[in-house]
């Protein structure tokens, strides 16, 4: 098995609000691995004495130990938990019916000897490496499919019917994600990159899903944060291709099974 990951702040100063981790039983058999994106607030007051940060290290932890732990139970079950965790760890001094209250985007991938099951919320994005070498990508593309529409700002569409879903304090958000299973003996590997890193293919357009797999393949998750903020570099007032941040946190976790 062949485990890599690699995350990079967006600003060396500031720090990173994703997180990333995998875990591996004792056993041998199987595994978890988790990345979760961040939502940077707006304004400096979103109702939380903590940050994002403390918020994604609290939640990919518990959503981790969770998915290995419980492995009973389906994902959804398990973010479903790990939200409600996270909640109740944010205490009475935190506004959770906030707008702004801490939130996150999630990929989560489970696999055992049988199957590889996958939970993906919002813009992140979940490639999956068949055995005949194709790549199929799993996105949550609610986000797309408003921009597409015209549906400008998406801010007061997010966590609302008809609009987007980002893991923050209502458990319920975790049957919003799209779920699936694939069985364990079509799939060669998994790659989850939150949209700092996933934007080689959808903001800068180096290549496809399956181009930036092969990439993550050959040359590792550093090297394409790398290519990302070079292209981010070459287009530093982001005339040439439009996007939120110059730089934005990036994070790659690489898994062949």
């Amino acid at each position: 098995m062949r485990i890599e990951l690699a995350t990079t702040p967006g600003d060396p100063r500031v720090p990173n609000e994703d997180y990333a981790s995998v875990a591996l039983p004792a056993s041998g058999q199987g595994g978890v691995l988790v990345a979760l994106d961040g939502v940077t607030p707006p304004e400096e007051d979103y109702g939380c004495v903590h940050g994002v940060p403390w918020f994604t290290a609290r939640l990919g932890g518990a959503l981790l130990e969770l998915s290995g732990s419980r492995r009973d139970i389906p994902l959804t079950d398990c973010l479903s938990r790990a939200i409600e965790r996270t909640a109740e760890a944010h205490g009475s001094e935190c506004d959770l019916s906030h707008v702004r209250t801490p939130q996150a985007t999630v990929v989560a991938v489970r696999w055992d000897a049988e199957r590889v099951e996958h939970l993906v919320l919002s813009d992140s994005a979940l490639l999956i490496e068949r055995t005949d070498g194709t790549v199929t990508p799993v996105l949550d593309d609610r986000i797309d499919q408003l921009i597409a529409a015209g549906r400008r700002p998406l801010a007061p569409l997010r966590n609302i019917e008809g609009g987007f879903f980002t893991a923050a304090a209502d458990p319920a958000v975790a049957r919003r994600a799209v779920t699936g299973t694939f069985p364990r003996a079509g799939v060669r590997a998994v790659a989850a990159l939150t949209d700092g890193a996933a934007r080689w293919v959808e903001v800068f357009h180096e290549g496809d899903w399956a181009e930036c797999f092969a990439l993550l393949r050959k040359e590792g998750p550093q090297s394409l944060i790398d290519r990302v903020r070079a292209a981010e570099d070459a287009d530093p007032e982001r005339i040439a291709f439009r996007r939120g941040k110059t730089h934005d946190d990036a994070a790659i976790v690489f898994a062949e099974l």
